[in-house]
């Protein structure tokens, strides 16, 4: 088992594009410049012992060594000793809607980022439950199995966006099968909390909710967005671009479907809470999840954790010394060959 202890230094591997787009952008400028100063022949025999490979090679020790030093600030930890581990807690599943109506910004900054919020206060509030994540739109799909592992929520929640789902839609019904599916055949307390702005066009549903319930399952709801409803915005790489329209040419607004999620919650057996721009409504759910009663879940799990970071560290620091100790000129022993086949 391998896991990083400082996961949010991911982000720095963009240093590693940004220094190929410089070095290009350089070579490019260095080009254009020498061409001001003189013919491209003339300039060699003035340059002889320039070497045209070696700030290649430089750049690509530079570049390997930022990756692992990169890695050596992630901190990998490999687990060094499984035991079995008794908790108490329930099965849950977070059902998340992707779909492109929860980028709407009635609630602020928009739907989706203030459902991964509450998604992520509530992984923070759990001891001992398992949790698995499965997220929808046109289809749905098990982003993560039932895991003990919160650290592994997080890092796959952050991936969530709009794009993760290729159809279009709000398949909650699908979602809600799925979801019941996924617990298998445990004696454990199950509970499905759906995260979504309602607005159901796929399938029934209130009948999912129902057959889960009848399974021993209770299905919560949280809605995203407000009743007034907000236009669904359009992005072109990353900037804004308008917004949805209809087929007549007017904006789309989407908005809450309270009653929709009022009967899925009712029928599920369990509650439903809206979210604004002041709280997500965990806490009315959260009070409902910890009032189901947990049983002992006994897991497999890494207790010992050992750090590697000073493998990565170490091969960074001999990358570097090698790119100082590697020349801008030729080596000598090659000034000696003509490669047209003359020997000097």
């Amino acid at each position: 088992m391998i896991r990083f202890a400082h996961p949010e230094f991911f982000y720095l591997l963009i240093i590693v594009p940004v220094f190929i787009l410089m070095f290009l952008y350089y070579r490019n400028w260095k080009k254009k410049a020498l061409r001001r100063f003189g013919h491209h022949e003339v300039i060699l025999q003035l340059m002889p012992n320039q070497s045209g490979t070696k700030g290649l090679i430089k750049l690509f020790i530079i570049l390997i060594g930022i990756t692992f030093l990169i890695f050596g600030l992630l901190d990998p930890q490999v687990g060094s000793k499984l035991e079995k581990v008794k908790r108490e807690g329930i099965d849950l599943y977070l059902v998340l809607d992707v779909s492109n109506s929860m980028l709407a910004e009635d609630i602020k900054p928009n739907r989706l980022e203030r459902s991964k919020l509450a998604i992520s206060n509530l992984i923070d509030k759990l001891e001992g439950d398992r949790i698995g994540i499965i997220i929808f739109a046109g289809n749905a799909y098990k982003q993560l199995p039932l895991t003990t592992d919160y650290s592994a929520a997080r890092l796959f929640l952050s991936v969530v966006d709009t794009k993760i789902v290729p159809t279009q839609g709000t398949a909650i019904g699908e979602a809600i099968d799925m979801a019941t599916t996924s617990f298998g055949e445990t004696e454990h307390n199950k509970a499905i909390i759906i995260i979504t702005d309602g607005e159901n066009h796929e399938d029934d549903a209130v009948g999912a909710a129902k057959k889960a319930n009848e399974l021993g399952i209770k299905v919560f709801t949280i809605g995203m967005g407000l009743t007034d409803g907000a236009p669904i915005p359009l992005f072109d790489n990353g900037t804004q671009t308008g917004f949805k329209k209809d087929r007549d040419g007017k904006t789309v607004i989407t908005r809450l479907d309270e009653d929709m999620l009022t009967k899925i919650a009712a029928t599920g057996g369990g509650a439903y809470a809206r979210a604004n721009n002041a709280t997500t409504g965990l806490t009315k759910i959260f009070e409902e999840i910890n009032a189901i009663d947990k049983k002992e879940i006994e897991t497999r799990q890494f207790t010992n954790y050992e750090d590697r970071f000073q493998l990565f560290l170490g091969i960074a620091l001999i990358l570097f010394l090698l790119e100082l100790l590697i020349a801008d000129r030729k080596a000598s022993w090659t000034r000696k060959i003509d490669f047209f086949g003359k020997l000097k």
